[in-house]
């Protein structure tokens, strides 16, 4: 069976369409929006917004430019404003970003946020600002989840890397222990009527004292009572 042999003109055409169509596509997107090419969008786009970003449809110029991909500029309209975002100590950084990509993530309908958390691209950010690369400071942003209540200090690096916030090889002391003063603060309530109307009856140590943690708690969960259990009070 003989081969059909197509002409070498064909081919630049092909190539002069596809060409054409790479250049023309764009332009007419950016300059009439996503609507100006039926059927584009649905064609490009690699899978549904976020539920927060949902409102913006097919409106692919709300985010990206032509031959640009996603620009800052275009998040910073929406976001720049947000007070919640400025003010408040583990999102304040924000002030000082240029670039929005690095870290947030869109058209990922398995990811449960829309946020990419990489910590070297954080270390980047802080280099523009300070100066110098390393100066990452991980108290700024997590000062207000610290379970251990200011105890450690604030070099948070000195235990935990940026993968898990787990330790590994780290053991409880012994719940024999009693000196869980050392690494834990009671709650305010401890330092109240709570504490001897409440607390103390619950788990049947009339005479505890406050700093007395291990005469009612075990090292599992403060709220697992001795002889008690489960017990949700704080």
């Amino acid at each position: 069976m003989a081969r059909l042999k197509l002409p070498g003109a064909f081919y630049l055409v092909l190539a002069a369409l596809a060409l054409f169509t790479a250049i023309a596509v764009p332009l007419a997107v950016g300059r009439f929006g996503s609507n100006a090419v039926p059927g584009w969008t649905a064609a490009v786009s690699p899978g549904p917004l976020s539920k927060a970003h949902a409102f913006i449809g097919d409106k692919c110029e709300s985010c990206h430019v032509p031959a640009g991909g996603i620009a800052a500029s275009k998040c910073i309209t929406c976001h720049a404003s947000s007070p919640e975002l400025l003010s408040q100590p583990a999102t304040a950084f924000h002030a000082n970003i240029g670039e929005c990509r690095g870290c947030h993530v869109e058209h990922n309908p398995a990811a449960a946020r829309p946020i990419k958390m990489d910590h070297a691209i954080l270390d980047q950010v802080a280099a523009k600002i300070t100066g110098h690369e390393g100066s990452l400071n991980c108290f700024s942003c997590h000062a207000t989840r610290d379970k251990h209540q200011g105890y450690f200090g604030q070099d948070c690096a000195s235990c935990h890397v940026v993968k898990t916030w787990k330790i590994e090889g780290y053991l409880h002391p012994s719940p024999r222990s009693t000196n869980c003063t050392q690494c834990h603060k009671a709650p305010p309530s401890h330092y109240m009527m709570h504490f001897s109307m409440m607390d103390k009856t619950i788990a049947g140590k009339g005479r505890a004292r406050v700093e007395q943690c291990f005469a009612c708690h075990q090292t599992d969960s403060f709220n697992n009572i001795k002889g008690v259990g489960w017990v949700k009070m704080h």
